[in-house]
């Protein structure tokens, strides 16, 4: 059998976006604890992470859907577009909700930086289990 190689259209559907919601969980949690003067600046730079985060969570997507090298299940789905849109848009909204009802959106924030921490490690494990599990198959071939 011969051995897989990974392409790039692959990590950066599946790999990079890990890194990225695990980065996003940590740049969240920085802004959302600094000693801001007013609501307005975190609001705005919140909201801006959360922009950004939906827009990179559809680019994402699409890499998803064009990559060749591993035809993704519904769990995969859920996992690496469903989840990450909810959380960037969970963001978007406590950003938005900052100066209006700070109570409420400091806990909707806390949430989506939770969200992308819990997807970041989830994505990890998945992937290194699939990289484990895949290897394990090339060698058992190997030896028959």
């Amino acid at each position: 059998m011969r051995k897989r190689i990974t392409t790039a259209a692959s990590i950066s559907a599946f790999a990079t976006p890990t890194v990225v919601h695990l980065g996003g969980a940590l740049v969240v949690s920085a802004l959302i604890s600094a000693p801001w003067r007013s609501l307005l600046g975190a609001s705005i730079v919140l909201a801006m992470c959360g922009l950004g985060g939906l827009g990179y969570a559809t680019i994402v997507f699409r890499r998803a859907r064009r990559q060749t090298d591993y035809k993704p299940e519904w769990e995969d789905w859920v996992w690496y577009a469903v989840l990450p849109y909810s959380a960037y848009a969970a963001l978007t909204v406590g950003a938005l909700l900052l100066r209006r009802n700070p109570d409420t959106a400091v806990f909707v924030i806390a949430a989506a930086a939770l969200g992308l921490l819990l997807i970041g490690i989830h994505n990890a494990w998945d992937t290194v289990t699939y990289v484990v599990v895949a290897s394990a198959r090339g060698d058992a071939t190997k030896k028959d």
